[in-house]
């Protein structure tokens, strides 16, 4: 069953809507996705073409070079940086949009791992570390820190 989503970029000059299959959400772990998102991992999901538009503002595209060889567009907003989609360079048929960006992402919980060779191996203990429901103090010890 698809579903309609909507997001923009963190600045909102970009914006997109699209119809998405939740159940092909996933995590990807591959080296590139950590550097290009700067974390561990990037949450998307493929679209296709004809189920996804612009609707403001025109991204600015870098072109990379896969592990397959293969050259890969990935699409951003020139004013804040926010990764919105990547895809073939040119007439893609699917692009892999960026979920961060998603106004509904709060209800796309992904549905599989890929590239896990590449995860970071600390991944699986973040449910252990201490957690705050907003920004800790200034100068606030962590938990299990000395203070």
């Amino acid at each position: 069953m698809l579903m309609d989503i909507d997001g923009a970029c963190l600045c909102g000059y970009l914006r997109y809507e699209a119809r998405i299959d939740p159940a092909q959400v996933r995590i990807c772990h591959c080296t590139q996705c950590q550097e290009h998102s700067a974390t561990a991992f990037r949450t998307g999901v493929p679209v296709a073409r004809e189920n996804f538009r612009m609707r403001g503002g025109a991204p600015k595209i870098y072109v990379k070079t896969a592990q397959s060889g293969a050259p890969r567009a990935l699409a951003f907003c020139p004013e804040c940086g926010t990764s919105i989609y990547g895809s073939h360079p040119e007439n893609p048929a699917v692009y892999s949009l960026r979920l961060g960006t998603a106004r509904q992402r709060a209800e796309l919980a992904p549905r599989f791992h890929m590239w896990m060779r590449s995860a970071m191996p600390w991944l699986s203990a973040l449910g252990t570390l201490p957690a705050f429901a907003e920004q800790p103090p200034p100068g606030a010890p962590a938990p299990g820190q000395p203070g």
